[in-house]
């Protein structure tokens, strides 16, 4: 139950293994601020809750939760833990640890992370601080004790720092490339644990044209090894990032929801990866659309902000009143305008067959940006 321990202020050591806990949240453990030992293996979890370790985190030396069903794990959380000494995960079902989460763990003697689901391991400078210092004392074996055996690694060139580790235990084997498959990183020889550049297979098209304020869809697609990455450069030469007007998906396609003039010209997909870089141009071209601009009035207003209505419905030449009444029924109009406001009226005495709706388009004279209601 929540606040279960919450009045144990000087408990040290927390053995809670082989049972059926399923989840931890943050009050479960509240109020253990002198835990120096937590073992909750073999039981079910399958969710730990960020907060978790909260009151403990800067004086918890042991931590084994192996033999459970973890597919995720908080390591924001194990990163601020400072005086680890050992971190046992194994036989769970994590894939993914995230970079730099050893950093600072100068004190970590042992991290067992042995059969899991991970393909890749970052490259923690720890790792490598501790292999620099062990050469550097010329001592035979790495001091750090790691265990990722039982994985289905990836060995490509992300994974060089590993074997290059001198350990006493090396048991990692290779689950890919095919030819590596199955072998075990002792037998490999550095040369073989190769990465491929980023190759462009798919692109949108080489150019294409849009008219102004409709939308537009950017694909492209590359394959190397590690899995490249996309990004896509405007015709200004900035990187494109989500924005109300861009989205930006992982697999590498580009939509423009909106068209201005400012996206009329090459936009470059970037894929790039450990082992390089690969671009690649498509260019689009803007049509414009006509801009009504008042040509009879001629008293100068204050410049408009952005996106601003710069129609008029004032005449030079004087009409008669019921006249253009009659004509204001049968048209749509736009009438009280201002700055930052515009009065629209359109015929609604009788249905028109096929009308659903009105869509009002309009832009300031300052910019190139149209908007839609």
């Amino acid at each position: 139950m929540p606040l279960t321990f919450g009045d144990l202020r000087g408990l040290r050591a927390l053995h809670l293994d082989s049972n059926r806990l399923t989840k931890l949240i943050n009050d479960h453990l509240k109020g253990l601020v002198n835990l120096r030992h937590l073992i909750v293996n073999n039981n079910q979890l399958n969710y730990i809750s960020e907060g978790s370790f909260n009151d403990f985190i800067t004086c918890l030396e042991d931590l084994d939760m192996s033999y459970n069903n973890l597919e995720q794990f908080p390591w924001e959380a194990i990163a601020k833990m400072v005086n680890l000494n050992t971190l046992t995960l194994d036989h769970n079902l994590i894939d993914h640890i995230e970079e730099g989460t050893f950093s600072v763990l100068h004190k970590l003697a042992r991290l067992d992370m042995t059969s899991n689901r991970l393909h890749k391991l970052p490259p923690d400078p720890l790792f490598l601080r501790t292999q620099l210092l062990v050469n550097a004392k010329g001592a035979q074996y790495f001091s750090l004790v790691l265990s990722f055996g039982g994985n289905p690694l990836h060995c490509n060139c992300e994974l060089l720092w590993l074997r290059r580790l001198t350990r006493k235990d090396d048991l990692e084997t290779c689950a890919s490339p095919r030819h590596l498959m199955g072998k075990y990183f002792w037998s490999i020889s550095e040369e073989e644990f190769i990465c491929e550049p980023p190759l462009i297979t798919r692109l949108h098209s080489t150019k294409a044209f849009v008219m102004e304020g409709q939308g537009v869809t950017l694909k492209c697609k590359a394959v190397g090894d590690p899995d490249p990455s996309i990004l896509w450069s405007s015709p200004e030469g900035k990187l494109v990032s989500n924005t109300s007007r861009t989205t930006l998906y992982d697999n590498g396609t580009l939509d423009i929801l909106i068209t201005t003039l400012k996206d009329s010209g090459m936009f470059t997909c970037i894929a790039s990866n450990a082992a390089g870089e690969s671009a690649t141009n498509t260019t689009i071209g803007i049509i414009p659309l006509p801009h009504l601009v008042n040509l009879t009035n001629h008293v100068k207003e204050p410049a408009p902000g952005s996106s601003d209505i710069t129609t008029s419905t004032k005449s030079g030449s004087p009409t008669n009143n019921s006249d253009t009444k009659t004509i204001q029924d049968k048209k749509v109009v736009a009438t009280e305008l201002s700055t930052t406001s515009a009065l629209i009226h359109w015929p609604s005495q009788r249905p028109i067959p096929g009308i659903r709706m009105y869509q009002i388009q309009y832009n300031s004279s300052t910019d190139d940006t149209l908007v839609y209601r």
